[in-house]
């Protein structure tokens, strides 16, 4: 290794075993390893005989730190970075640095490993050929609902002492969604507990979770979009009223997820 570049490697989640070959190789050879607790990372490097020099890298000291070692990559030093577990930048410190090695011209290099996510999202057996990932849910109401009406399956981390609040929200809005609340993943008391929003709700209503949380939840139904006769006819009222036929299309279109195309064609070209 002569070129200086950063190397973000994912670590285990919980199982120590779950480390790759290629990420120990990297904290091996790095010339520093910038991670997230050097005291957790530590007993990593333990269980597998690497010597290795550590530097804090966390959400307190991003900054400064961050110009450190893109100073030490340009002078030729490879700097590994590793969160607490697994993938660096996700819900995770190391967004700065990766930025500032790009804007320096360093390279970056990622090594794949253990997530949460991924392991949430494939042991909920919910849909996942369109998904999305939204870190930890907020905590207003209003956000949570906005959060809760996507049209794609949803991954997000929960606090376990929110987890009841979270889902008495989505079991208020939808108790029939389906839900899997994924805990202590790839650990010793691995669980994950599938039903619908409201049996879950009901159920961490009585007793919260313990250790680390991931929600998965169902889609969000999509509504059936209004009859094209109908909608042409809401169409036609905006036009009597003085709108334009494509603005009134446009418009008619959003409230009721009729073609703006078909319902212009509908209106103007059907007459």
């Amino acid at each position: 290794m002569t070129a200086g570049r950063l190397v973000v490697c994912a670590t285990p989640i919980g199982n120590l075993e779950d480390v790759t070959l290629r990420v120990l190789a990297a904290l091996r050879d790095a010339t520093v390893v910038a991670c997230e607790d050097t005291r957790r990372t530590r007993v990593l490097l333990e269980r597998y005989g690497v010597d290795a020099t550590l530097v804090s890298y966390h959400e307190h000291n991003e900054l400064s730190r961050a110009s450190e070692l893109v100073a030490r990559m340009a002078a030729g030093e490879v700097v590994a970075l590793v969160s607490d577990a697994g993938m660096p930048l996700v819900s995770d410190p190391g967004y700065v640095l990766v930025q500032s090695c790009v804007a320096a011209g360093l390279e970056v290099e990622v090594l794949p490993g253990p997530s949460a996510v991924l392991a949430a999202l494939v042991a909920s057996a919910l849909p996942s050929d369109v998904w999305r990932f939204v870190g930890f849910l907020p905590r207003k109401k209003g956000a949570l609902a906005e959060v809760f009406a996507s049209p794609e399956t949803l991954v997000a981390f929960e606090s376990p002492h929110r987890v009841a609040a979270s889902l008495a929200v989505l079991a208020e809005l939808d108790p029939a969604r389906p839900v899997a609340v994924c805990r202590e993943l790839t650990k010793l008391h691995e669980e994950v507990v599938r039903g619908p929003a409201s049996s879950l709700a009901a159920r961490y209503a009585a007793e919260n979770p313990r250790g680390e949380v991931v929600l998965v939840v169902g889609a969000a139904p999509v509504a059936p979009a209004a009859p094209l006769e109908d909608a042409a006819a809401s169409v036609r009222r905006l036009i009597e009223a003085g709108a334009r036929p494509r603005v009134a299309a446009s418009v008619i279109a959003e409230l009721t997820g009729v073609k703006a195309n078909a319902l212009y064609k509908a209106v103007v070209e059907g007459n």
